[in-house]
């Protein structure tokens, strides 16, 4: 008798007491054949997964490539102090321009004809900074009027308050203030706390 049915009077479930030692060995190939090809089940599946996550991200990505000569905007990013403009019509980014390509550098690297007063703006732009142009001057910001640094960022100033409301919440009031940004039109102003 094993010492486990000595001591609880039952035969032992482990996986070590399942077989008889002749039976043992010749199951022992099969189960690392089982062993196996549920491995490579695992990986084709997994292979599955990966490739339809791969083909979600190629689908949302563009290839894009500029012609010389083309009309390009450059994208810009408001900051108002360290926190990001919010900015209406579905956060969409501001577009400087329309500037000239004047050569494809690498693959994804542009050279604009940019004026004289965005010489700080580094030369080789990445195609992510870059858009068709087609013409709307909707989303199209004056360069002129905003002042630009390396990162091709910079700071919006409010021009004026436009209007005032106060909110009232169980047990305090919050004033709020309708700014209007300089640089940006009537149409973007934000409401901020005072």
């Amino acid at each position: 008798m094993a010492p486990y049915e000595a001591f609880y009077r039952r035969k032992c479930h482990s996986p070590i007491g399942w077989f008889d030692p002749g039976e043992a060995s010749l199951l022992g190939t099969d189960l690392v054949c089982d062993a196996l090809e549920k491995v490579k089940l695992i990986q084709e599946r997994l292979h599955s997964v990966q490739s339809r996550q791969k083909s979600y991200a190629d689908w949302k990505g563009r290839d894009i490539a500029f012609m010389v000569g083309e009309k390009v905007l450059l994208r810009v990013f408001p900051m108002k102090g360290v926190i990001r403009l919010r900015m209406k019509g579905k956060l969409r980014p501001l577009y400087i321009g329309p500037f000239d390509v004047l050569e494809r550098v690498v693959e994804v690297g542009y050279r604009l004809a940019l004026p004289s007063s965005l010489s700080r703006v580094h030369l080789l732009l990445h195609v992510s900074m870059l858009w068709k142009y087609n013409g709307d001057p909707s989303y199209v910001l004056d360069f002129s009027t905003v002042q630009l640094d390396e990162e091709l960022t910079y700071d919006v100033e409010p021009v004026d308050i436009s209007a005032r409301q106060v909110r009232k919440l169980r047990s305090k009031n919050i004033g709020s203030v309708k700014f209007h940004w300089r640089g940006q039109p009537v149409e973007e102003a934000t409401w901020e706390t005072e």
